[in-house]
């Protein structure tokens, strides 16, 4: 946690609700852009983790993890996909942990709903009564716990257990049952270890598309004590030329982390960018986030707020040595000299989580610049989820790193960058003019 703060410049020191960041940003062509509000569902966030059961029961237990971001939206639908046979269904809240209402309806009975205009009426939902309306420019963050019966998707084949299923979902976990070893696996993944002994992979699936995925596994890893995990260390790796992540970073599941950050440069003579990122706060008695400058940047307009209610949140400039005073629990430890923006918030109470979204205003000359005609943004990004959005009137001419590509409604290209590697992606990013930009 400590080097996503450090390393990560902390890029969030600058916490601004998106109202306040549009109307800071209303005067530029490269203002910060959150997705135009839409009539029709939409969600973000998406993340699965899949327990194989008993493989003669071809079931396997689903905890899908989803956020609503239709304002005002009051349901959320997720469909039940055809050729299994759903039960023991359960939904909660993800803020506050309590079961939300749920009923299970026809494709029919959902479009009733203006936001479902568009569903199959071959499909059944599940209805989820969300425990507040979505804020503008929120989230309603839920998680829906249901148990498929799918032969297709998984069954025997010979001594091996077959899990084979596109997901359309690009984080994905899957756990085997307890005493098998992953024999086959198509989409490069983590291989980790439950507390439990149960052997799980774990990808992010970053291309358009559904992945891939076939799981083959054999009975023949140990199970009982034997099998259980040994705790992870801070030791690091010895390779040279320098020392690398902690064991305990190392085996962290990248695709279960919940922190991403979107980059907005802006016109590089400037050496600044803007940027939000989003993280959510689960450790009770944590009552405040800290956002540690990296030496060399300037952040400026610190502003922030709770994604799941819209509650505006205060950004207070302060050293590490002012934090330490103020008792403000942020669950790091900072160096006094450090220069800190902190945000406080009620303490997380156990249970409960909380989405954070901080927005910022960076000045970086050594990160970003302009190289006679080209522009140059080096920066290391270390996070799992990162994105930069290159200035108006400019266009890629190299990337490093490989990256995803969109564009946003006015023109500006979008380049994604996920980090499924434990060491963080030094993106290299340079670009030039458009021929009739100005």
């Amino acid at each position: 946690m400590k080097k996503l703060l450090r390393n990560s410049l902390v890029w969030s020191l600058a916490l601004a609700a998106p109202s306040v960041v549009l109307a800071q940003n209303t005067a530029t062509k490269d203002a910060v852009y959150y997705p135009a509000a839409s009539a029709l569902q939409t969600e973000t966030d998406e993340y699965t983790r899949y327990e194989l059961l008993s493989p003669e029961t071809a079931s396997f237990k689903i905890y899908y993890e989803v956020t609503a971001t239709t304002a005002g939206a009051r349901f959320f639908y997720n469909p039940i996909r055809k050729g299994s046979v759903a039960s023991d269904e359960s939904v909660f809240d993800a803020m506050g942990g309590k079961p939300l209402h749920f009923e299970v309806v026809s494709g029919a009975e959902a479009r009733k709903d203006a936001s479902m205009a568009d569903a199959d009426l071959d499909t059944e939902y599940i209805k989820v009564t969300l425990a507040r309306p979505v804020p503008e420019h929120g989230q309603g963050r839920v998680i829906i716990v249901k148990t498929y019966k799918d032969a297709k998707s998984y069954y025997l084949d010979g001594k091996a257990i077959v899990f084979k299923r596109p997901l359309g979902i690009q984080r994905d976990q899957v756990v085997l049952p307890i005493g098998y070893e992953v024999v086959k696996l198509t989409v490069p993944s983590q291989i980790l270890t439950e507390n439990d002994g149960r052997i799980a992979i774990s990808f992010l699936h970053a291309g358009a598309g559904e992945a891939p995925l076939e799981v083959r596994a054999v009975k023949d890893a140990q199970t009982g004590a034997a099998a259980l995990p040994k705790t992870l260390t801070n030791e690091r790796s010895w390779e040279s030329p320098f020392a690398g992540e902690t064991e305990q970073d190392r085996l962290s599941e990248r695709a279960r982390q919940n922190r991403d950050i979107v980059y907005f440069l802006q016109q590089p003579e400037t050496h600044a960018f803007s940027l939000y990122h989003d993280y959510t706060e689960s450790r009770a008695g944590v009552n405040g986030y800290a956002n540690v400058v990296r030496p060399g940047s300037l952040a400026s307009h610190p502003s922030a707020y709770i994604l799941d209610t819209g509650e505006q949140l205060k950004a207070e400039e302060m050293s590490g040595a002012a934090m330490a005073a103020s008792r403000i629990n942020t669950g790091e430890t900072v160096a006094a000299d450090a220069q800190v923006v902190v945000i406080p918030f009620a303490a997380v109470q156990t249970g409960q989580t909380l989405r954070l979204r901080i927005a910022e205003t960076y000045t970086a000359p050594a990160s970003y610049r302009i190289n006679g005609d080209e522009l140059v943004f080096d920066r290391s990004l270390d996070r799992p989820r990162n994105a930069v959005v290159l200035p108006s009137g400019w266009y890629c001419t190299g990337s490093a790193v490989p990256a995803t590509v969109s564009q946003l409604p006015d023109g500006r290209v979008r380049l994604d960058y996920w980090d499924d590697r434990p060491e963080p992606v030094d993106v290299l990013l340079k670009a030039k003019r458009r021929v009739g930009a100005e």
